[in-house]
């Protein structure tokens, strides 16, 4: 905490400082932040001035407004807040992932499931072990739950998917949870019937877009058909039904998400373009991971996260070019930050939170029923290595999942707080980091945070963002501020009710 000699202030004794932590983010203008994530913008003079011991009238009053000055804080709302902010530490994990086969008929070439063949029957999750994963995802002391269907591609193991659903949805009658179903799919097989049983149970539909056709097609190839065709087909289908049913499109449409490899940064502009065209109102410009077979073919697909930023700044300032002409389209990587930044908030995102979201947020069921404590656990089973996974469902306790070593560790190693790096970073307080990332690529579920390319990634973003808040265009500003406006989609949601 910087302290201010009397002797400096003889008329006057200035208030103190709370713990902050600065960072320029434009020739003059240097972002300073808090513990409690309040922000504000100073000039390097004034920065300067605060190191000498120095607290002018004016540039008091201007950090007292953002609570700055220890004197002058209300403490019960920042209490509050923060603990807000952190609810998620109050529930267990909220995210179950079933992953119902590996057989998919796509290939990919940065496939991060490490995908089968369509004839390896064997990869398919029985109805059996999809009950018992179902009984123990009920038992989080979470009260609303997610079950997300992945594969592989799910659709393969159709059958069991609905198995999964209906067991869930009659169970959970005894529970009274708030439940809904999510679809990770690239849609090749949706058919009328599985669209209807679909739209039906309200299952939220995603698939993935690599950008234009000629770069998808290249990427994720499907034998003998158009894999861009047949996806776009699938959202205009599934996104009609939604019209049909009275829904807003702008709350309920297909996700889809990109993966962006070395071949996607040529095209940001054409990537944006496609997503707007397949009526897709967000784009989630995520770098590509180094998980399953992205390890192997990396020499062709990685880069360097430099040009990742170049990129990054390029889509979005095409994506803010396009809301401003009126287009209704947001980047999630930048509302998920401005959710934080901008209103206090956390929209519990589970690798940018602190603590991370590995085994206390979500846990991942694998087709054969091991248990791990995040997909990217389960991915690198694929590739020989079991250090995430915590159990199986024909044995495994709950409350002994949730006591693991594996878990207790993770949740040490993305507290931000205690880790050398992070601890003193200006964006400490809107962040988050995937151990199980730094456990591939450095060895160790600690890492080196200034090393690692997530942090690279996360702090080009936000440098990006603050240089816009800097900026102060009110057009700007205001398309910012609607992307942190979270509605909810009650549609999806199911139960909620317990049974008496």
């Amino acid at each position: 905490m910087l302290q201010f000699s009397e002797s400096a202030h003889a008329a006057r004794s200035p208030g103190r400082l709370v713990p902050l932590r600065f960072r320029q983010v434009a020739d003059d203008v240097v972002l300073l932040t808090s513990h409690f994530g309040d922000w504000v913008f100073v000039s390097p003079q004034e920065l300067s001035t605060l190191y000498q011991g120095e607290l002018p009238t004016e540039l008091e009053e201007k950090l007292a407004e953002r609570n700055f000055i220890v004197d002058r804080l209300d403490r019960r709302a920042l209490a509050d807040r923060l603990s807000r902010k952190r609810r998620f530490l109050r529930f267990g994990p909220n995210l179950h992932i079933l992953v119902v086969t590996l057989r998919c008929n796509e290939t990919c070439v940065y496939c991060h499931a490490s995908r089968a063949d369509m004839d390896a029957v064997d990869t398919d999750m029985s109805p059996q072990t999809a009950e018992r994963c179902i009984d123990l995802a009920l038992q989080s002391t979470s009260g609303r739950l997610t079950f997300e269907f992945q594969g592989g591609e799910p659709l393969v193991n159709f059958p069991v998917m609905q198995h999964a659903i209906e067991y869930a949805t009659e169970k959970n009658r005894a529970y009274g949870k708030e439940i809904e179903f999510t679809l990770v799919s690239n849609l090749a097989l949706l058919d009328d019937a599985k669209l209807d049983y679909l739209v039906e149970n309200k299952v939220q539909i995603c698939t993935s877009v690599d950008g234009p056709e000629k770069l998808h097609n290249k990427q994720r190839v499907l034998p003998s058909d158009n894999a861009f065709q047949r996806a776009a087909r699938g959202i205009e289908r599934i996104n009609a039904r939604y019209l049909a049913l009275g829904l807003d499109p702008v709350l309920y449409h297909v996700e889809a998400l990109p993966t962006i490899t070395r071949a996607a940064l040529d095209y940001p502009k054409e990537l944006v373009d496609t997503f707007v065209s397949l009526g897709c109102h967000s784009i989630f410009l995520r770098p590509v991971d180094p998980f399953g077979f992205a390890g192997k073919t990396q020499d062709k697909i990685e880069y360097d996260r430099k040009r990742y930023h170049e990129f990054y700044r390029s889509a979005v300032d095409y994506i803010l070019e396009r809301n401003l002409a009126g287009t209704r389209v947001l980047e999630r990587y930048a509302a998920i930050f401005l959710t934080k930044i901008l209103t206090g908030d956390d929209p519990n995102f589970l690798d940018l939170r602190s603590p991370g979201g590995a085994g206390i947020g979500q846990l991942t069921y694998n087709y054969d029923g091991s248990i791990y404590t995040s997909d990217e656990g389960r991915m690198l089973r694929e590739t020989g290595d079991e250090t995430f996974r915590i159990g199986h469902v024909s044995t495994a306790r709950y409350r002994e999942l949730m006591l693991s070593d594996t878990v207790r560790s993770l949740v040490l190693a993305s507290n931000l707080d205690a880790q050398p790096d992070c601890v003193t970073c200006t964006y400490n307080p809107y962040c988050g980091n995937k151990p199980e990332h730094s456990y591939r690529t450095q060895g160790s579920i600690f890492g080196r945070t200034r090393e690692s390319d997530i942090c690279a990634v996360h702090k080009g973003i936000q440098d990006y963002l603050f240089g816009k808040l800097a900026e102060n265009r009110p057009e700007i500003v205001d398309v910012f501020r609607r992307w942190t406006t979270v509605r909810e989609r009650e549609h999806y949601l199911q139960g909620g009710a317990t049974a008496s």
